[in-house]
């Protein structure tokens, strides 16, 4: 076995605890958040850096140095059980296993495991597609803020469209025979498909068909389901999932490249095309021309790098209950450290009451 492959074995909360003792008392305290993969981290460091202050620090990184294949939830919660605690933790996308609340094991880790924290959207892709942002984002890609396209509508829209099938979905995975009706399946079902800035509305007119054909198709599969799926649909909205914002716990992937950047190519390409046109009027000859539209496109940018570095979701829902999770745990840690001392002391008292009685009779 190799040095390497042994120090992480070893690796635990307690080991960088006991790491940090050996610092000065003034010195910061290190936790270590561990996370999925390398676009995850940018997203949890979000997360925690308004938490750091003069007492800790955090440190968002991969396991093994990043050797771990992306999207591997269930490896780093395999590598890292039994092993987090106050000074290390694990940072995940919660995919479908919030949704399910316990319906598997790993559902039941998460939801259960003050030391693992989850997205509450299905993954940071969705957070990153929080539609009150993308028009920032458009900007951003563009330079140009003329508002030609309402995202926060048409999400919600798409939303609506998509979420009686949503629940049926999640119905299935709840159960014992999630196969029959999987993601996948759902996925193909919900594709937006040609999207048209002229008539946007065409592609939610045959989303809201392709959904109403396939729940008729599971309404007669399951004649019986009609008070459990009522149940979901009733827990569901318990968990923040409304008609309106069920874009934020669908598949990432699918939200962000299937339905979001393909909307946003045809959104940034008009107002680029906009700015142009503005910059062919307003020249007065070919060289202050030329060099305007040199100097524009330069200042460019492309869609999905900075889709990915989208940090508008801080007033989203999902990200205000990961804080608030955040929170409870520097919180407990505080209490339970401050109890820890208390013992400490007393501790500490009753030896130095023992001694005065030796003294006192030696």
């Amino acid at each position: 076995m190799s040095k390497s492959r042994r120090l992480r074995d070893f690796l635990s909360s307690s080991y960088i605890e006991a790491a940090n003792r050996l610092n000065s008392k003034t010195a910061k305290r290190k936790i270590v958040a561990y996370v999925e993969s390398y676009d995850d981290i940018f997203f949890w460091r979000t997360v925690l850096s308004s938490f750091e202050d003069d007492t800790r620090y955090f440190e968002v990184m991969l396991p093994s140095h990043g050797k771990l294949e992306r999207g591997k939830k269930a490896a780093i919660m395999n590598m890292l059980r039994g092993k987090v605690g106050e000074a290390m933790i694990a940072c995940v996308d919660a995919d479908y296993d919030y949704l399910i609340q316990g319906a598997s094991p790993q559902s039941r880790e998460i939801l259960e495991n003050p030391y693992i924290f989850h997205t509450y959207a299905y993954a940071i892709e969705n957070l990153q597609c929080y539609a009150p942002s993308l028009h920032d984002v458009c900007v951003a890609v563009t330079l140009n803020d003329h508002p030609i396209f309402d995202f926060k509508e048409y999400m919600a829209l798409f939303s609506e469209a998509i979420f009686p099938l949503f629940v049926w979905n999640i119905w299935y995975y709840r159960s014992s025979h999630y196969s029959e009706f999987t993601m996948t399946d759902f996925n193909k079902v919900i594709e937006l498909g040609k999207f048209s800035l002229q008539n946007p509305m065409a592609a939610i007119v045959n989303i809201r068909r392709k959904v109403d054909r396939k729940v008729r198709q599971l309404q007669n599969l399951n004649p019986g389901a009609k008070d459990s799926y009522q149940k979901v649909k009733d827990s569901l909205k318990t968990l923040g999932v409304t008609p309106e914002n069920t874009y934020l716990y669908i598949q990432g992937h699918h939200l962000f490249d299937k339905v979001v950047v393909p909307i946003m190519f045809k959104v940034c390409d008009k107002l680029v095309k906009e700015r142009e046109n503005e910059i062919y009027r307003q020249s007065v000859h070919n060289a202050q021309l030329n060099n305007e539209l040199s100097c524009y496109n330069k200042s460019l940018q492309e869609i999905e790098p900075m889709l990915k570095k989208n940090a508008g979701y801080y007033y989203a829902e999902p990200f205000l209950r990961i804080r608030k999770d955040v929170e409870a745990f520097l919180s407990r840690e505080h209490i339970e450290k401050t109890e820890l001392e208390k013992e400490a002391e007393e501790r500490r008292e009753m030896l130095r009451t023992e001694r005065k009685e030796d003294q006192r009779y030696g």
